[in-house]
């Protein structure tokens, strides 16, 4: 084990302070969130406010999913984010394959105009895109959903710069070996990415989830709304009577993300140690 030495002790000890000051901001409101979720309503308003109430209680679940369809706007997350996300990767991964290991006239300037729609807010967009799904009639449905999303400029960009940093010997070698594009992409060139992969898709998932304004623009029907619109319409709603299903259906929306993160955390540093962004 490596002693730390005497002079450098200070320091030590002011580092690992930063740090576990910056551990407890960053988990505190996660923490005041759980908690206040199994509170009594009257403990969440008292004053002074305390972390942890005098007992755990589950009717802040039970009144949020009795006074809104959760199972509906969960359902409805899941599959938008869920089917989104997977063909994201697909079409990302494809046309960032093709940008960085295939030749064709016009490459580059075509690369440069999906680069230049990063520089357009989805606030231009957003009429159009409505009167285009209004008139093909897709609102209120999961294709009109899902379409729009099924592609990012982010994530070609991304997937483009993970394939260039591939050595071009493993396809050379392929196709000498007879193997088509389509087999040197799925067999050879994707599984050596899947971190670039993983990290997207949570990226995307991540995104997709969370995403408040798109869903609101693109569905009016409860039955079509997810979590996070439909939770924004019951605070809108109910901004001053019920803070404990709030922060319920706060725990029901980010607990998923949760889950899915400390699973998959490790990819986020293999992706950093392995790739890089390059041009």
């Amino acid at each position: 084990m490596k002693k730390i030495k005497t002079g450098n002790l200070p320091g030590v000890v002011l580092k690992y302070g930063i740090l576990i000051l910056c551990i407890v901001l960053v988990l505190f409101p996660i923490v005041w969130l759980f908690a206040g979720s199994v509170k009594l309503e009257k403990e969440i308003l008292q004053y002074p406010p305390t972390l942890f109430g005098t007992k755990l209680s589950w009717k802040n679940f039970i009144r949020i999913f009795g006074t809104i369809p959760m199972g509906v706007y969960l359902k409805n997350t899941v599959i938008f984010a869920g089917i989104s996300t997977l063909a994201a990767l697909l079409f990302d991964s494809m046309s960032g394959y093709a940008f960085a290991r295939l030749r064709f006239k016009g490459k580059n300037l075509i690369f440069i105009g999906v680069l230049m729609t990063m520089m357009v807010p989805f606030q231009v967009m957003m009429i159009p895109l409505f009167l285009e799904s209004h008139f093909l009639g897709l609102l209120n449905t999961y294709a009109g959903l899902i379409l729009p999303k099924m592609t990012t400029a982010f994530g070609i960009f991304m997937m483009r710069s993970y394939f260039a940093a591939l050595p071009k010997e493993l396809e050379e070698a392929a196709r000498v070996d007879g193997v088509s594009e389509i087999g040197i992409f799925f067999k050879i060139m994707l599984p050596l990415v899947k971190p670039g992969l993983m990290t997207l898709g949570i990226f995307h998932l991540m995104n997709n989830w969370n995403d408040l304004l798109y869903p609101l623009m693109m569905t009016s029907e409860t039955r079509m709304r997810t979590l996070s619109a439909g939770l924004a319409l019951f605070v809108g709603e109910h901004a001053t009577l019920y803070y404990g299903p709030q922060l319920a259906g706060a725990v029901v929306s980010i607990l998923p993300l949760l889950v899915l993160y400390i699973f998959f955390q490790k990819y986020f540093v293999s992706s950093v140690v392995s790739s890089g962004i390059k041009g």
